[in-house]
């Protein structure tokens, strides 16, 4: 049932990815939208859904539950910055490093944990993800300094990274985000289309049956480790262009802004790609928009706690998969309409 309702939000989720990039084309051009604040945090919610992507991919397709996903970006945007001072490469070439290193790290630091699933998984990558939050938060991100950390000295103006010279203003860097986020969405969907997502889909029916049917699942556990951590790497390069600089305090890439993207994911919809782009926009739109609205932001927190318990208890497919679910039956009946009509 499971891979089933994979399969059929998979190919809905392509649909709704090219209709999103449309939307990226215009939204730049609509009053009150498409300039300053407003579009920043459009800008944020779709780099954000590709973090959401890979924690979708890993307990929607593999039934792993990882809570270290926003460590990661910490990790993609450190590097990015690193290279960026250090070298002379264009962005491009320094977000696909950042992203590759980030898939390394990733994955070693996830190994320990490849025999385990469910709530042990879940206990060690946060605690992965804390340590993670120690280090950034000892070290700081680089911030044209020299040496191996990139920090200048305390009380000096921090270098800021500029934008990919294709996204220089606000409204180009959300298109050149917007094209990334659809190219890696349609790889992705891709992918699950082939054989690994086929794989995958046995890997989380039942790792015994996988193993039955002559499934490697360690490999396949160990690439799904790397595609994740390394989209999720070039979610923090894109993170990096588009602020400039990182917070150095760590608190922006927290053990708990993990689990809440994770909550976020749950409620989007784990089974739908489509579910991804909504667990980003709950994940960064919503404090925002609270708080634009004069409410704390932290209200954030018992809105996607109540969401989750909903989403654990009944809506299992999420608000992706309701969505898809009231389209089809929206058609039905006219499909049948038509053909008795076309009968009669």
């Amino acid at each position: 049932m499971i891979s089933f309702l994979a399969r059929r939000n998979t190919r809905v989720g392509a649909i709704g990815l090219l209709v999103g990039l449309a939307l990226a084309v215009v939204i730049p051009f609509l009053p009150g939208i498409g300039q300053g604040s407003g579009l920043f945090a459009l800008t944020a919610c779709a780099i954000y859904s590709l973090a959401a992507l890979a924690a979708g991919i890993l307990y929607g397709r593999l039934g792993l539950v990882s809570l270290m996903q926003i460590a990661l970006v910490a990790v993609g945007g450190w590097v990015t910055l690193r290279l960026y001072y250090a070298t002379d490469l264009p962005f491009e070439l320094v977000a696909v490093a950042a992203a590759v290193v980030t898939a390394l790290i990733g994955t070693l630091l996830s190994l320990p944990a490849l025999k385990l699933s469910g709530l042990s998984l879940a206990i060690v990558t946060l605690m992965i993800a804390g340590g993670i939050q120690v280090v950034i938060t000892a070290t700081g991100f680089p911030n044209g300094g020299t040496g191996f950390f990139g920090r200048l000295p305390a009380g000096t103006v921090p270098d800021t990274m500029p934008r990919p010279t294709w996204g220089a203003s606000d409204d180009a860097y959300f298109r050149y985000v917007a094209v990334v986020v659809a190219v890696v969405f349609l790889a992705v969907w891709w992918l699950l289309s082939s054989r690994v997502g086929r794989a995958w889909a046995a890997i989380r029916q039942g790792e015994a049956g996988a193993i039955t049917l002559g499934i490697p699942v360690t490999r396949y556990r160990i690439l799904a480790l790397l595609l994740t951590s390394f989209i999720t790497g070039l979610s923090g390069a894109l993170l990096a262009a588009n602020t400039g600089v990182l917070d150095s305090t760590g608190t922006t890439f927290s053990a708990q802004q993990s689990v809440l993207l994770f909550a976020t994911v749950l409620i989007g919809g784990t089974f739908s790609l489509s579910g991804a782009v909504i667990g980003g926009i709950f994940f960064y739109g919503v404090p925002v928009l609270l708080q634009a609205w004069g409410v704390s932001g932290d209200l954030v927190f018992i809105i996607l706690g109540l969401g989750t318990i909903q989403a654990i208890t009944t809506n299992p497919i999420g608000i992706a998969g309701s969505l898809a679910a009231l389209a089809r039956r929206w058609r039905t009946p006219r499909r049948a309409s038509r053909a008795r009509e076309v009968t009669a």
